[in-house]
């Protein structure tokens, strides 16, 4: 019998309030339940395929919008800015916070939960979902990767016409490198030509895993007409009807189906035994249910297909990958995903232990606060023992700061997870990146653009913390018990760091002039906040001429960041043509060279020395004192994203114990500033080549301090960074004089999706004209950058999927992948990529699509270093 099924935004009608509970009385327990019903969670996709949509619907069904925002219109929550609503397209990642099913629709205490999620779903009991909504496009990579850093799961969504695209395995990737937990969400199936069998072969194929049909799309008559979706799990068919938002759903029991619509019954019965048939190859809890109800397929309860997906999603190198569908825009499919972003991605308390580091050890924060010996710092006394650190019961919270936003009316916004503990109002905060403490005046829990304050942001949980003038992206903030603003954490907690946020290097850049000396302050101010904003942005300034160069991610990145300088910041510049940022390499070696400074500095005078000896990467130094590149307690390394090391020998002086320090540098003097003072000089040296001004890169800088012979009473921090970057700049300018630098050019790894028919000419194109090499076609060749044993080879004729109305009656492989569509991976210079896209378009109708990366930096030729140079003097 039919019967109506209403899902309201105040009211989720299928979960069972009635379900067994237990009451969890202690603080602790309570805390417990509050994280097992958190889910941070992102959402992630290529460009266009409909991420803003289902958010927006999220929303809504949750209760949290009484309206659906439409991204034509520029009325959606989290696209903000207006240079997102202008365009379309997100370009900032906006967190937003909102709970499922509505609050309002449950009857139970926040403390209480059931005894057995066998017998009812975690998505019956009303949960907190942090998320955060992600740009699609490539220049906007490092706002996906430091969204990732911070989630516990993602809904990774796919254009049901377009498949698998290119910006897809870029980010499926991308979270798989941070072991997040995923599911995937088939949107746009009622569009002409959606092809969800299609589609979830194509999942198998590219993004090597076994995708888990959870349902299958409701297709009305031979027509192909999108109304509803089949419910594998629970073995029932939702209609969606009535009101235009979606709101109303009938649902079907499986015998309703079975006499009505019986094609559609029975192909529920075969995605039933496919889902179990696969979940029984993964999970052995799915056998011992499978024995259980006599091997009826059909008999298996929906909980308990539930919680082995969970299981299945959870494992750390997850293969299973379960699949929904819907039509977002058309409001059909996104009550069911939010049930299943409850019921299988993880909460906090399942994930893995955040890693971090302490000094020259690394762990897990866990083995840390738990006095684990790997965590332990070596006695200064004896290198060879281990001391651990007591004070770490007295740490309060640690969180990671991944994300600075400037905000027109409240300021500088600082977006934090906390990984332990809880941040409280007012709370002092060491910031140990910078070695810094500020306090945090003012916590807010965003929603997009709006906030509510709170008192605390809890573990588990993401906030923002307002006031804050220093912390940047990835900084590590932990609040230690009785500590003020003008002492350090004890016993090495200063340098403990939650695993960083990688930037990508930049590749394009262009000028920026002030229009006159008295807006030069204005904005130079302006920049420093949208750099702070945004770390994948670079600035430099070229001695010769003066000219700033801002540098970034792809051409669209600089426009937006152009335009939020000239439009948010109303700073008044000029911005010169975009340009591909090169790089500098040194061909020879340097002898020893001793630089001594002498002069005054703000006044006052001041003196320091310093040793330094430069080489390319790949040779080695022919002082015996200083071939050994081994770090040990009397050296120190740093590296950069280009390549160079920075080695700095300091034989007087132990990092492991600094008692013996005043016997050798000034008092006023400390061996980490000093370090970090030598560091950030070396590292401007090396931001200018002699060559051409671009930075320099696969260099090796080893620097020599002899405290007896470079420091002195008027030695100060600033004199030692101005020595370092003037001996290091001289030593670069005399060896690029004995042997001239060769410049090397950005080489990036290109995906491109296009039609058969267009293959062979994309292909000559690539490699005749554009001096490009193919590496695969169709995944024929794995990603050199992961692991074989990592991606597993998937057989689309082994996957299940149920037919499309209009699907080839062929079988086989080409049944289940678009014969139409085929995959190219090739690698490109940059400069053969600037305006691709027209070209791909002219070469393939308009249907051809491509996503690239950085890939390395190669050294060029002479005859094309020399036609770059050439060009640049033309445009001089």
């Amino acid at each position: 019998m039919r019967f109506g099924w209403v899902w309201c935004v105040r009211r989720a009608v299928r979960h069972n309030v009635n379900a067994p509970q237990r009451l969890l009385s202690s603080q602790a327990n309570t805390q417990h339940a509050r994280l097992s019903r958190t889910r941070n969670i992102g959402i992630i996709a290529h460009i266009d395929a409909g991420k803003t949509t289902t958010t927006e619907r999220m929303l809504y069904y949750s209760g949290h919008t009484r309206r659906i925002g439409d991204v034509d219109e520029g009325s959606t929550v989290t696209d903000f800015l207006p240079a997102e609503r202008a365009r379309g397209i997100t370009i900032q990642s906006a967190a937003i916070t909102f709970h499922w099913p509505p609050v309002n629709s449950q009857s139970l205490n926040e403390e209480q939960l059931p005894q057995s999620f066998d017998i009812t779903p975690r998505s019956s009991f009303s949960h907190n979902i942090n998320l955060i909504d992600t740009p699609g496009h490539a220049d906007f990579t490092f706002e996906v990767l430091r969204s990732l850093r911070v989630l516990d799961g993602a809904v990774c969504i796919l254009d049901g016409v377009a498949g698998v695209e290119a910006q897809t395995e870029k980010v499926w990737m991308q979270a798989g490198h941070y072991s997040i937990p995923r599911i995937i969400f088939v949107n746009k199936l009622d569009r002409v030509g959606a092809a969800f069998s299609r589609t979830v072969k194509e999942i198998g194929v590219r993004l090597h895993g076994w995708p888990a049909v959870c349902q299958i799309p409701w297709w009305k008559s031979a027509n192909g007409v999108f109304v509803g979706i089949g419910d594998v799990i629970n073995l029932r068919g939702m209609l969606w009807q009535g009101p235009v938002d979606g709101s109303q759903i009938l649902a079907f029991s499986l015998q309703e189906l079975e006499v009505n619509h019986n094609n559609f019954a029975t192909e529920i019965k075969k995605a039933r035994i496919a889902l179990i048939e696969l979940l029984s190859e993964h999970d052995d809890g799915m056998v011992e249910a499978f024995l259980e109800h006599d091997e009826n397929h059909l008999a298996i309860p929906g909980t308990q297909i539930l919680e082995s997906l969970r299981r299945v999603v959870l494992q750390p190198n997850q293969s299973v990958i379960p699949v929904f569908g819907g039509a977002s825009f058309r409001n059909i499919g996104v009550q069911p995903l939010l049930d299943a972003v409850v019921d299988l991605l993880p909460s906090p308390l399942e994930r893995p232990d955040p890693e971090v580091s302490l000094e020259d050890r690394s762990g897990t924060l866990l083995q840390l606060l738990n006095g684990s010996p790997k965590m332990a710092l070596a006695a200064p006394d004896d290198i060879k023992s281990n001391r651990i650190i007591p004070e770490i019961r007295s740490l309060l919270a640690c969180a990671l700061a991944f994300k600075v936003v400037s905000d027109a009316k409240r300021g500088i916004l600082v977006y934090v997870r906390c990984y332990h503990g809880s941040i409280a109002k007012g709370s002092t905060l060491f910031n140990t990146n910078l070695r810094t403490a500020e306090r945090a005046p003012r916590l807010l829990k965003m929603y997009a653009n709006d906030a509510v304050e709170v008192e605390s942001i809890g573990e588990g949980q993401i906030g923002v913390i307002l006031g804050l003038k220093y912390a940047r992206t990835g900084d590590t903030l932990i609040v230690y018990k009785n500590m003020n603003y003008k002492s350090q954490p004890p016993g090495g907690l200063n340098a403990l760091q939650l695993r960083p946020i990688h930037v990508p290097p930049p590749v394009f850049f262009t000028s920026i002039e002030p229009q006159s000396l008295a807006e030069q302050k204005n904005v130079q101010e302006s920049l420093s906040i949208l750099l702070r904003e945004d770390p994948s942005l670079h600035l430099s300034v070229d001695e010769e001429s003066g000219q700033t160069h801002l540098a970034g991610m792809g051409d669209l990145h600089l426009e937006i960041a152009r335009d939020r300088l000239l439009g948010d910041f109303k700073a008044k510049a000029r911005i010169g043509k975009i340009e591909i940022g090169y790089r500098e390499t040194l061909t020879t070696s340097t002898s020893l060279y001793t630089y001594v400074l002498d002069k005054s500095i703000a006044g006052k005078p001041s003196k320091a020395g310093i040793t330094v000896a430069v080489a390319p990467a790949k040779e080695a130094f022919d002082i015996d004192s200083m071939r050994n590149q081994k770090v040990d307690q009397f050296s120190t390394m740093f590296k950069t994203d280009d390549g160079n090391k920075i080695i700095i020998s300091h034989s007087n002086l132990s990092k492991h114990d600094s008692s013996t320090h005043k016997n050798f540098i000034p008092s006023h003097l400390s061996l980490p500033n000093i370090l970090s003072s030598i560091h950030a000089g070396a590292s401007a040296a090396l931001a200018r080549g002699p060559l051409n001004g671009f930075p320099v890169a696969r260099t090796e800088v080893h620097i020599t301090l002899d405290t007896a012979a470079h420091l002195f009473p008027e030695t100060t921090t600033t004199a030692i960074s101005m020595a370092a970057r003037s001996a290091v700049a001289s030593s670069l300018r005399t060896a690029c004089d004995s042997s001239p630098n060769t410049l090397m050019e950005p080489v990036m790894r290109v995906t491109i999706f296009v039609n058969e028919s267009s293959l062979g000419s994309v292909i000559q194109d690539l490699s005749s004209t554009r001096g490009g090499q193919v590496i695969s076609l169709d995944g024929s060749d794995s990603d050199a950058t992961i692991p074989d044993d990592d991606l597993p080879r998937i057989n689309p004729a082994q996957i299940y999927a149920p037919p499309d109305p209009f699907q080839c009656s062929m079988g086989g492989v080409e049944s289940g992948l678009s014969d139409s569509q085929r995959q190219i991976v090739a690698r490109v210079p940059l400069k053969e990529m600037v305006g691709y896209l027209n070209r791909l378009r002219a070469l393939t109708g308009g249907r051809g699509t491509f996503v690239m990366s950085v890939d390395g930096f190669e050294q060029m030729g002479s005859q094309r270093q020399k036609e770059v140079l050439d060009a640049m003097k033309e445009f001089v």
